[in-house]
């Protein structure tokens, strides 16, 4: 367990101590909020850094998500969805170069059928010893059942915001749809996954109360997973706007900078210490230096390499100017297990589960090297 001497200056993680601990910029204060993530991420995590491969399978969508680049409207997008051969050849290199995970990310494509997601997880477990994690946004019930019965391992839905108002204003409802997202997980998790959230930080009309909600939300649900970023604008978006924006007094907009986000990680990683929490792309797009090493002594345990093939990178556009867009997968390893090891920390091996989910089902469903 972390030392008594590492975590005595920080209070009781109540919504007040969370609301302060935001709006920091104290340097030495600063440091000890450091100090502290990394040695609790060291005691209940431990030491490696798990390598997801990443592999956005399509970039088509139904949504109409105020903060997205892939939102239906953009028709100035191109779009792509790869075939299933070409899933699995990244599948088979995410195996090759020894990770234990692939994502499978998309936009929400009424195209990936519920049999085609089945079918493909089931291709994939049975001829390689990976971790599925699926992303694909909103959908059924019985897609989310029938994908873990196919052997799907995790689910990742990040949330956005835990402020009704935003999410209502950012992410409409498609038809009669009732379930927030937050319930969403709930449901997941009752279906056996291992269930992953997140938020965006600094999103326009984001309160520091807000995001300690935010934070207290990822320990209510309990997450095994939580991804969090910094809101980076894209131009066609109605948030490109500034009417269309969410307004609140001065003083209580949260930056969607850095050093958010270094904080937000480092808050997270106290209130959901055996979760696994990725160094995001986003991070490093914001600081392409060492956005990534920062987050990893800072309370993430996690990076995603990315996989997908170069040729349709570039249209999974969510925000622009995402890093390494050009760059082939084995030279986005070979970068980033360097920049790993440039800090004296292990890559993870096997499926690294999270110590979260393999405490609450007693070690069932995933590999236990987490």
């Amino acid at each position: 367990m972390p030392s008594s001497v590492v975590l005595q200056s920080l209070e009781p993680l109540t919504r007040q101590a969370l609301i302060d601990r935001l709006r920091e910029e104290d340097p030495a204060r600063l440091e000890e909020l450091w100090q502290a993530a990394d040695a609790v991420r060291q005691a209940y995590v431990g030491g490696e850094v798990h390598l997801r491969g990443l592999i956005e399978i399509s970039n088509y969508c139904i949504r109409l998500c105020a903060y997205c680049g892939l939102r239906a409207p953009n028709t100035e997008l191109t779009r792509y969805r790869m075939s299933e051969e070409e899933i699995l050849a990244c599948a088979r290199q995410a195996h090759a170069m020894g990770y234990g995970t692939v994502v499978l990310q998309a936009g929400e494509d009424p195209m990936l059928s519920r049999e085609m997601i089945a079918r493909l997880v089931r291709r994939i477990k049975e001829s390689l010893p990976l971790a599925v994690t699926l992303s694909l946004g909103e959908r059924g019930a019985e897609d989310w059942a029938a994908w873990r019965e196919a052997g799907a391992d995790r689910y990742l839905l990040r949330f956005e915001t835990s402020n009704p108002h935003l999410y209502r204003k950012y992410h409409p409802p498609k038809g009669e749809e009732r379930e927030t997202r937050i319930e969403m997980l709930r449901r997941l998790r009752a279906l056996g996954y291992e269930i992953g959230g997140g938020v965006m930080i600094g999103i326009p009309g984001q309160t520091y109360a807000d995001l300690a909600d935010d934070l207290l939300m990822f320990r209510e649900l309990d997450l095994d997973m939580v991804g969090l970023g910094p809101f980076i604008l894209h131009p066609r978006t109605p948030l490109a706007d500034p009417d269309f924006r969410v307004l609140v007094p001065d003083g209580e907009q949260v930056p969607p900078n850095e050093l958010m986000t270094y904080k937000t990680i480092a808050l997270t990683r106290l209130l959901c210490p055996r979760a696994n929490i990725p160094s995001t792309t986003a991070l490093a797009t914001l600081n392409r230096g060492q956005g990534r090493e920062l987050g990893l002594v800072r309370g993430a345990n996690v990076v995603m390499p990315n996989l997908t093939p170069p040729r349709y990178r570039a249209y999974y556009e969510i925000y622009p100017n995402k890093v390494c867009i050009q760059e082939s997968a084995e030279a986005c390893h070979a970068c980033l297990r360097s920049r790993i090891e440039g800090l004296g920390r292990p890559i993870g091996r096997g499926q690294g589960a999270s110590p979260n989910y393999l405490a609450r089902t007693g070690g069932a469903g995933g590999d236990s090297s987490a």
